[in-house]
C-alpha cells in the first residue's frame, strides 16, 4: 500500500529536517528558517525484483583516454579559469554577491560564443526580455548580426517548460540559467529558492545536460557569509564552481575557480568593470601597481601566485596610537587577520619591535584576497617600514613565509615569481635564503638582484640607518 505524502519542516540554512515547526532550528540555531515541504508519496514495500539492476560494465585502468573537447569562450581570462574552455556536457556553477556583475559576465560570454557560431540559450528567471536587451545595448553587444542569429533569450522560472524546449530543439550547445534560485519545479511543494526546489531543479537540468551533451551554466546567489545559497549538495553535483568576487565600489573583479573537474583549482581571471561592461585584464600586476607611490613608509610589494599566474600586489600598513579606553585595533582588508597577529607577535618576541600597543590597519590594494603564507615577508616589511618611518625601496619586491622562531621559509614557484618581478621593472627581490639540496637554487633574471634573508631580524636591520648604508 502506498504511503501518504509526508510533511516535513526543513531548515533553509542547514537543511535539517523536523516533524513540526519551531521558531529556531535546533541544529544550527538560526531563527525563522524552517519551511514546510511535502514529500511525494512513495510506494510500499520494495520487492527483490524491483531492486535488481542490470549490472555494471567494468574496464581496466590502463585503457586509452582522450582529453575532453573544449568550446572556446573567446574570453582569455574565462578560458584560463575554466581550463582552456567549456567542456560539452559539463555543468558550471557561477556564484557572487548581488550586483557584482555575474549576469553581465554571462551575457558577454554568450554573445562571444554566439559570434563564434555556437547555438546559445539564455534563460532568465529574474529579468524580463526587455531588461536583457537594454543591458546588451548598453554593453554594445547587439550590433553584431552573427551573435544575434545564434543567441536566443527566454524569461521563465518553470523547469518543465525549459526542459521541454531543450528536448524538442536539441540544437543548443550552451545553456545559461539565471539564476537557479528562481527556478520552480512542479511537484515540489515549496517556494522557489528553498532547499528542495534548488536541489530538484538542479537535478533535472543537470540530468538533461549530461543526456543531451550541452554545457549548462547555473548562476547562483550567495549568502551573507559568502557561501553559495541552497543545499551544499549543489556544489557536489556540478563539475566546476566559480566565484565572482570584488568590491562593488571598486573596478576590479576576480573570477576564481573553487572546484574544477576539467582544470586547475584556485586559478583566477581578472576583469575591470567599465561603462561598457567587463574588460579583461591580461597583465593585472601592472594594473594593481599603477597608482603605487614608492616613497611612502608602510608600503611593500608582494610577489604572489594565484593558481598558475604570478601577480604583484601592494601591501599597505598604517600604524597609529591606540585609544586610552580600549584594546589595540587590528583592521585587515584582503588578508588573514590571524596571520597578521602572528607576524606582529614574532616581530615583538624575536626582533624586539614593539607594535602590540598600536592600532594596525592593513590593506591589500586591488580588492584581491591573498591567502598564501608567502605574503608574510611583504607584510613584515610593510610593518617594519611603518614603524621606522623608512620607505621600502621603490624597485624592491618581497615574498616568503615566516615561522614562529622568526626564520624565513621557502615557498613554491620561486622562479615564476622572480620572472614576474623582473618583467615589471623591479631591480631587487628579497626572498628566503636557499638551504639544503632538495630544491635547486632558483635562477634569477640578469636584471634582478637577489637579497636572501634567513631570519626576520635581518629584515629589521635593513630598515635601520646602518642597514641603509
Amino acid at each position: 500500500m502506498a504511503r501518504k505524502p509526508a510533511s516535513l519542516f526543513v531548515c533553509q540554512n542547514c537543511q535539517a529536517q523536523f516533524p513540526k515547526w519551531t521558531g529556531r532550528c535546533e541544529q544550527c540555531g538560526e531563527w525563522n528558517s524552517l519551511e514546510e515541504e511535502t514529500r511525494a508519496a512513495t510506494p510500499g514495500r520494495t520487492t527483490a525484483a524491483t531492486r535488481k539492476g542490470g549490472g555494471l560494465k567494468t574496464t581496466r585502468l590502463d585503457g586509452k583516454a582522450t582529453p575532453p573537447a573544449r568550446l572556446d569562450t573567446n574570453m582569455a581570462e574565462l578560458n584560463r579559469v575554466l581550463g582552456s574552455g567549456l567542456v560539452p556536457g559539463s555543468v558550471v556553477l557561477v556564484g557572487g554577491d548581488p550586483g557584482i556583475g555575474k549576469s553581465t559576465l554571462m551575457l558577454q560570454m554568450t554573445c562571444a560564443l554566439a559570434k563564434a557560431q555556437h547555438n546559445v540559450l539564455y534563460v532568465s528567471g529574474e529579468e524580463a526580455i526587455d531588461q536583457i536587451r537594454l543591458r546588451a545595448r548598453r554593453l554594445e553587444l547587439d550590433k553584431d548580426p552573427k551573435a544575434l542569429d545564434q543567441l536566443e533569450l527566454a524569461a521563465s522560472i518553470n523547469v518543465n517548460d525549459i526542459t521541454a524546449t531543450l528536448e524538442d530543439k536539441r540544437a543548443f550547445q550552451v545553456v545559461v540559467i539565471d539564476s537557479i534560485q528562481t527556478m520552480w519545479l512542479e511537484g515540489v511543494a515549496s517556494a522557489p529558492g528553498s532547499v528542495s526546489q534548488v536541489r530538484s531543479c538542479a537535478f533535472e537540468l543537470i540530468r538533461l545536460a549530461k543526456t543531451l551533451g550541452f554545457v549548462l551554466i547555473l548562476i547562483g546567489h550567495v549568502t551573507k557569509e559568502g557561501a553559495l545559497a541552497g543545499p551544499r549538495v549543489l556544489e557536489h553535483m556540478v563539475d566546476a564552481v566559480l566565484y565572482f568576487e570584488g568590491d562593488r565600489g571598486h573596478q576590479f573583479r576576480i573570477l576564481r575557480a573553487a572546484k574544477n573537474r576539467f582544470g586547475a583549482t584556485d586559478e583566477i581571471g581578472v576583469f575591470a568593470m567599465t561603462d561598457t561592461g567587463l574588460r579583461e585584464v591580461p597583465n593585472p600586476s601592472a594594473l594593481f601597481l599603477a597608482e603605487r607611490h614608492g616613497n611612502v613608509a608602510g608600503s611593500a610589494v608582494f610577489a604572489g601566485l594565484e593558481g598558475t599566474r604570478p601577480i604583484l600586489l601592494e601591501v599597505q600598513v598604517l600604524l597609529s596610537a591606540k585609544s586610552s579606553d580600549g584594546a589595540a585595533r587590528r583592521a585587515v582588508l584582503g588578508w588573514d587577520s590571524s596571520r597578521l597577529n602572528m607576524v606582529l607577535a614574532v616581530l615583538e618576541a624575536r626582533c624586539g619591535l614593539k607594535l602590540g600597543s598600536m592600532d594596525v590597519h592593513l590593506n591589500v590594494t586591488g580588492g584581491l584576497k591573498v591567502t598564501e603564507p608567502a605574503a608574510d615577508l611583504a607584510v613584515a616589511a610593510a610593518l617594519i617600514s611603518a614603524a621606522t618611518g623608512q620607505p621600502t625601496a621603490p624597485d624592491e619586491a618581497y615574498f616568503g613565509e615566516i615561522g614562529l622562531s622568526g626564520e624565513i621559509r621557502q615557498v613554491s614557484q620561486t622562479g615564476i615569481r622572480l620572472k614576474e618581478i623582473a618583467k615589471l621593472g623591479f631591480r631587487q627581490a628579497v626572498i628566503p635564503r636557499h638551504v639544503g639540496t632538495a630544491n635547486a637554487r632558483p635562477k634569477a633574471p640578469r636584471s634582478l638582484t637577489i637579497a636572501e634573508t634567513g631570519h626576520l631580524s635581518e629584515l629589521v636591520r635593513r630598515f635601520s640607518p646602518a642597514g641603509k648604508d
